[in-house]
């Protein structure tokens, strides 16, 4: 008997057919002997949907009554899946985030997990209960309603799975698993059986859509194993798991882009001690997250500082900046919304050379420019133009043989 923790998306439970079927396919896995905790997102589009409602009330929402709103959708989730399982003949309870006690920071609309009380949960489970807990919430420490920001189901089941000590952790989705590339994208993308955490954590971070980086990050640092996988079929999908010594003979594993990526670029700023710092000080304390940093350094003890932020903050930079930029004598501020970074990541690059080469001369032979560039040791990420996007993934993918079994 093992104790298995699964989280379902948006899509999976997207109406009360399909919350029926997710039900079956649980308590599947409660005939065995396990034991079962779910974790559910909204009903799909359900989270956009009162955004909306809420951009009707104010121009710029009010964080904490945009989280009490938003997690309204999860709450109806769990109620129906708990339904189901009852008229099932089987017994379930569902549990908000505050129920359950997912402790978090003050931080709304983007808050991070800090510990989890998992008596309640074990409590349910010594009964033999299907536990059913909201994706996506929290609590702060004073009573306070909290979300996780997008793709937060993810990481409530992670993290959840390590305070459990679950066996497995199962994330459901609408794709059957981890692929070399988009496949919307790509048509030549392959599904892998294995990524490590480090290649997925990269994958997640520049674009990836098929898990939260956070949820990432708590596998890692927990040593949980995820299966990702399809709610609509029995594939087996992709295991993310430690690196094994195997994984290095693959030099790339897989291309990813991303177009939440806006420019911004500080002009002739004062080349002098603590300048960065009062720029970025700003930025960081709005909850901005700052990607790659260049810096262009002019005649006469100038320089030209250019950063990306997520497109979504774009606006927000943009007006601290202007402000920022007349107190420190800077020549403006200026940027773009029109671009896109492509990247490729593998833990095979730690050992061979000449990996960036390709991937510039890949593009360069699409005709395709470069205005930025940043690397680790196990990805490279170019800035291109947005509208060239889709060419650059292909392009690489190909160039890199991810079209082909390794």
């Amino acid at each position: 008997m093992a104790l298995i923790v699964q989280k379902f998306g948006g899509t999976s439970v997207a109406n009360p057919t399909k919350i029926k079927a997710v039900a079956e396919r649980v308590l599947a896995s409660k005939k065995k002997g396990h034991r079962m905790v779910v974790v559910l997102s909204a009903m799909a589009g359900e989270t956009n949907r009162l955004v909306d409602l809420a951009n009707q009330m104010q121009t710029i929402p009010d964080p904490r009554e945009m989280d009490v709103l938003l997690a309204s959708g999860e709450q109806v989730t769990v109620a129906l899946f708990a339904m189901a399982v009852k008229a099932a003949g089987f017994n379930a309870v569902s549990l908000l985030g505050d129920q359950v006690k997912i402790n978090t920071d003050r931080m709304h609309t983007r808050a991070r997990i800090t510990s989890i009380d998992q008596s309640a949960i074990d409590k349910y489970l010594d009964q033999d209960k299907v536990v059913v807990v909201a994706g996506f919430q929290g609590v702060t420490g004073d009573g306070d309603l909290t979300t996780l920001g997008r793709g937060g189901s993810d990481t409530t089941a992670v993290a959840l799975a390590a305070a459990l000590k679950a066996d497995q952790c199962e994330i459901f989705t609408d794709v059957e698993g981890v692929y070399t590339a988009d496949p919307n994208v790509c048509a030549a993308a392959r599904k892998l059986d294995r990524i490590s955490y480090d290649e997925m954590l990269e994958l997640a971070s520049l674009g990836a859509k098929v898990l939260d980086i956070r949820s990432v990050s708590f596998a890692k640092r927990y040593k949980v194993p995820l299966h990702v996988r399809s709610t609509f079929t029995q594939t087996e999908g992709t295991w993310v798991v430690e690196e094994t010594k195997d994984m290095e003979s693959m030099l790339v594993s897989g291309v990813t882009y991303s177009k939440n990526e806006a420019r911004i670029t500080v002009a002739k700023v004062p080349d002098t001690p603590g300048i960065a710092s009062r720029i970025f000080t700003p930025i960081s304390a709005a909850g901005i997250v700052v990607d790659m940093i260049i810096q262009n350094t002019l005649d006469g003890d100038l320089t030209d500082l250019t950063f990306t932020v997520p497109r979504t903050d774009y606006d927000r930079a943009m007006q601290m900046l202007g402000e920022v930029a007349g107190e420190i004598g800077a020549n403006g501020v200026s940027g773009s919304r029109n671009i896109a970074k492509v990247s490729i990541v593998g833990t095979g690059m730690r050992n061979h050379s000449g990996i960036a080469t390709k991937m510039f001369q890949v593009l360069a032979g699409e005709g395709i420019n470069i205005s930025m560039i940043s690397t680790s040791e196990i990805k490279i990420s170019c800035v291109i133009d947005e509208k060239y996007t889709e060419l650059a993934v292909r392009a690489l993918h190909e160039a890199f043989g991810l079209d082909r079994a390794a």
